[in-house]
């Protein structure tokens, strides 16, 4: 049984709507302030649209941070050092660190967003958990260091998006310099020298 692929009107749509709440999302003060309704007017659909979709609010961030996410994941699955299979650990967390801290400066509202949804821990979403999985392993698997659970989860919080949004916003901390304090930081955490640039593209 062959699988049935969308319809293009759907495709459509769909891309119609990520890309209205991208938009909402990037120019309202609060993220909660967005709603369905808000979302289906500028995208051009009906609510019951929205609803069919992602279910509710809440299934409608998720799908698009994760359709915005792709690109990272798939260097990270696939992809060539440093974020990359073959890169060591040493050079493959500092690489995937600054992978997701780029990935909030570009989509700060959206991340903030997701954090903002409500009703469940951000440590039980599942882009946490892959992330935290990958980097538990990657941590263990480095000499000396201990409880890469814990380690993990403290690195993770230097990425989080109140956090990100409070650097950028508020304290106006340049791009360039947050990715360095990052980099120091897990350096420090890691024992080794930080690099003199972040090795991933911006």
């Amino acid at each position: 049984m062959t699988e049935r692929r969308p319809r293009k009107d759907a495709l459509r749509n769909r891309a119609a709507v990520f890309a209205a709440a991208d938009a909402l999302f990037a120019e309202r003060q609060s993220p909660d302030s967005v709603t369905m309704a808000d979302i289906a007017a500028a995208a051009g659909v009906g609510k019951a649209t929205l609803f069919r979709a992602f279910g509710d609010r809440t299934g409608l961030i998720r799908s698009l941070y994760e359709a915005r996410l792709e690109p990272i994941r798939s260097a990270v699955e696939q992809g060539p050092p440093p974020l990359g299979p073959a890169a060591p650990p040493l050079v493959r967390v500092p690489a995937l660190l600054d992978a997701v801290l780029c990935f909030k400066l570009d989509n700060r509202h959206l991340a903030l967003a997701l954090e903002q949804t409500g009703g469940t821990s951000p440590y039980g979403a599942e882009h946490y958990a892959r992330w935290h999985t990958l980097l538990r392993e990657l941590l263990e698997r480095i000499p000396g260091l201990p409880d890469g659970g814990f380690t993990a989860h403290a690195l993770l919080a230097a990425t989080r998006a109140d956090l990100v949004e409070h650097l950028a916003g508020e304290e106006a901390l340049p791009r360039d310099e947050m990715r360095a304090q990052l980099a120091a930081f897990t350096a420090r955490v890691l024992r080794t020298e930080a690099p003199s640039a972040p090795n991933t593209p911006t």
